[in-house]
């Protein structure tokens, strides 16, 4: 009833929402967030000190599968990470864990970041092949010649929970030919609580992350910019799985020319080169209730190529992307009885997969008039697969290829009209993706959500993705209102299913299933965000998102966010802000027992958060006090691997100072 009551208020704000400014907000805008300068952005409404997960989430396109309180797996149009493509300014990163514990997410920190650009479906295939869309992080890049040369940050804070203590710095040069990024941040948490007090063992994290950046003008229409980013976690538990992280690496790193042009078609040019490597140790160490122990190390290469091309003349414009890239991942299983000196079992999860991918991409926009614009684009890949160890993959496909290539097309397009306060949208798209290593390369991928191991196979055929999308919207001086839907129909659709033959390898599976094609799946997306200026100090922001999936015998697929709602207050007074916010999902009715899930209660979380700007001399300074889930709610979610409770009360506390 407690739900209920909440969503009744705020369907009644909603229907009341009359007059309201068309205020941008972190939920509308993470389609495209810019960051300027050394100004912070990556934050929420009701917190400062944000992880690049916990930014994310406040996106309605994007949920996550959470196994702990780190590396969250971000799901975009409720889809997993094998079916979209997430870069680092365009760089393809790939995660060298089995179980999907290192996403791209995870190798960066806010502090480093300038945006976070979130395309959805086939909008999103410039960077690469894809059926959800794309999420890129744009890394700060400072441009030449600012009036104010120096540029910093740092932020400190302690969370109380799960004695959460971090430290972000970041500082920045603007210079006539030199321009420099520089950031650092150190994150130490322990075990976390939930909302019956009790701890969750195996949920502590520890993680460390820099990164720099260097562009020299050499000449007035060119430059060169060199990049590196280094990050490390260690001693990180992941209470729902038998397993923790005992170290994990990377080093990514790149060089680009641009050339900008005064005159023509081409107005510029930005080739870069990348190399970026991982290493991702899991293990049971800490886990001496294990009758079996297995270490699960796991390594990831990739070096690649970019180089794009912006065009326009007079209302066209046009972006052309050749994208380029090899990838190496290996992943080894190695298990032991309780003497770790005595190993009785060696394979390899991922036998030595190359990937290799050449693209070409080309996305234009016409302006018809001042009122409407056409967008329209399609590219076209190669992907070329080959196992080093296809004895694996043989044990359960023989004669599988060894080496494999396919042709990845994709066609999007789009209308937009815009007439005073009113706006409307409506696109196509059509696409293939290849299935990922796991899904055709995996050896015995043990899945501790439905507790079966998983199978790959070579020879799937591509995924296909036929989509359509509207939107429609209304904002005038003191409120906004829009409406987003999307479907997908794939062909094809890769899961795993029982396999007959064959026994577990992990003794804590019931089972082995194997990566297998579906006739097809659907997939339904809808979201409602609004705002409204109740006062010129006082502002309410609502948002509903609803998805539905289902297989090709109308069962339902897993991981799909039942109805969710947020609804927030932020109310300003000179120098003080003051946030509130209401989210919760309701019942998962639609779950999947075939996969694992189970009914998952509904829930209601309430969140405050105080902040108050003052300024020491020069620098401007920022003090903030909250706490999220205040009323202590022991809850689970539908996307909580095994069940694991969330967090309980956590009072934070976060001091920052820029100038």
């Amino acid at each position: 009833m407690k739900q209920l009551g909440i969503i009744l208020m705020f369907l009644g704000m909603l229907m009341n929402a009359q007059n309201r400014k068309g205020r941008k907000d972190s939920i509308t805008l993470l389609d495209q967030v810019d960051v300027k300068g050394s100004k912070k952005k990556i934050e929420t409404d009701i917190k400062m000190s944000v992880s690049v997960d916990e930014f994310l989430a406040s996106s309605e396109k994007i949920s996550f599968i959470k196994r702990g309180a780190y590396a969250w797996e971000p799901l975009l149009n409720n889809m997993s990470t094998e079916r979209s493509v997430i870069t680092i300014d365009g760089m393809h990163v790939f995660g060298a864990c089995t179980d999907k514990m290192d996403p791209v997410t995870s190798y960066l920190e806010a502090n480093n970041l300038s945006a976070i650009d979130i395309k959805s479906g086939q909008e999103g295939s410039s960077h690469g092949a894809t059926v959800a869309g794309s999420i890129d992080l744009k890394r700060k890049n400072t441009p030449f010649g600012l009036e104010k040369k120096w540029n910093g940050a740092y932020q400190t804070g302690f969370e109380f929970n799960n004695k959460q203590f971090f430290n972000l710095g970041n500082i920045s040069y603007s210079g006539n030919k030199l321009a420099v990024d520089g950031s650092i941040s150190f994150r130490k948490a322990d075990n976390y609580y939930d909302g019956n007090n009790a701890e969750v063992n195996h949920s502590q994290y520890n993680k460390f992350n820099t990164a720099i950046g260097i562009a020299y003008k050499t000449s007035p229409l060119s430059s060169v910019r060199v990049d590196a980013i280094f990050d490390r976690a260690k001693n990180v538990g992941f209470p729902a799985l038998p397993m923790d992280l005992w170290l994990s690496r990377a080093m990514i790193t790149s060089a680009s020319y641009r050339q900008l042009f005064n005159e023509g078609l081409i107005k510029s040019w930005d080739t870069k080169i990348y190399y970026n490597t991982i290493e991702h140790y899991m293990d049971d160490t800490r886990r001496p209730e294990n009758l079996v122990h297995m270490d699960m190390p796991g390594w990831s290469t990739t070096y690649g190529l970019i180089s794009s091309m912006h065009l326009k003349k007079e209302r066209y414009t046009s972006a052309i992307e050749l994208n380029m890239y090899n990838n190496t991942s290996i992943a080894e299983m190695r298990m032991y009885p309780q003497d770790r000196k005595n190993r009785t079992m060696f394979a390899y999860s991922w036998p030595w997969v190359t990937t290799r991918f050449a693209g070409l991409s080309i996305n234009n926009s016409w302006e018809i008039s001042d009122k409407s614009r056409v967008n329209f684009g399609g590219s076209l890949g190669l992907n070329y697969n080959e196992s080093k160890y296809v004895e694996f993959n043989w044990i359960f496909h023989p004669g599988a290829s060894q080496q494999k290539t396919r042709i990845l097309p994709s066609l999007h397009a789009g209308y937009q009209f815009t007439e005073d306060h009113f706006s409307f949208s409506v696109g196509t798209g059509y696409g293939h993706r290849a299935p990922s290593v796991s899904e055709g390369y995996g050896y015995y991928i043990y899945n501790s959500f439905d507790r079966y191991d998983y199978i790959g196979n070579p020879d799937l055929k591509n995924e296909i993705s036929y989509e359509t999308n509207a939107s429609a919207g209304f904002k005038n001086e003191k409120m906004s209102i829009e409406a987003k839907v999307n479907y997908f129909y794939i062909q094809n659709y890769i899961i795993g299913k029982i396999l007959s033959l064959g026994s577990p390898m992990n003794y804590q599976s019931v089972g082995v299933k194997a990566y297998t094609s579906l006739d097809h799946a659907t997939l339904f997306n809808m979201s409602l965000n609004t705002s409204y200026s109740i006062l010129p100090e006082l502002h309410w922001k609502g948002s509903l998102t609803y998805a539905r999936g289902r297989d090709d015998k109308r069962k339902n697929l897993p991981f799909i966010r039942p109805l969710s709602y947020l609804t927030s207050l932020h109310f300003t007074h000179h120098n003080v802000g003051i946030h509130t916010s209401v989210n919760g999902d309701f019942i998962q009715l639609n779950y999947s027992p075939e996969y694992g899930e189970d009914k998952t209660p509904a829930y209601a979380i309430w969140n405050f958060s105080v902040d108050y700007n003052f300024k020491i001399k020069k620098i401007k300074t920022v003090f903030q006090v909250g706490a999220e889930n205040l009323l202590n709610k022991y809850y689970s979610t539908y996307a909580d691997w095994g069940n694991i409770p969330r967090m309980g009360r956590n009072i934070f506390t976060s001091l920052q100072f820029s100038f």
